[in-house]
């Protein structure tokens, strides 16, 4: 279980590494969806961004909450 959890917390430190060498933290006061999308994506592929994946999100549509 303690491997397991050291596993998936590597991968997650990886990923917001990827994302930090992008650039992608930097940049906007106030991001849009899709911006918030693909560094989500990013962190969460983690080292499959070194062996060529670049995420990203193109469209994000948020529900309209209903009347």
């Amino acid at each position: 279980m303690r491997i397991g959890s050291a596993l998936v917390a590597i991968w997650l430190i990886i990923g917001v590494l990827a994302t930090w060498q992008r650039g992608y933290f930097t940049g906007t006061e106030n991001p849009d969806c899709e911006r918030l999308g693909t560094v989500v994506i990013t962190i969460v592929a983690g080292p499959l961004n070194y062996v060529g994946l670049n995420p990203k999100v193109e469209e994000c549509d948020l529900p309209e909450p209903s009347q």
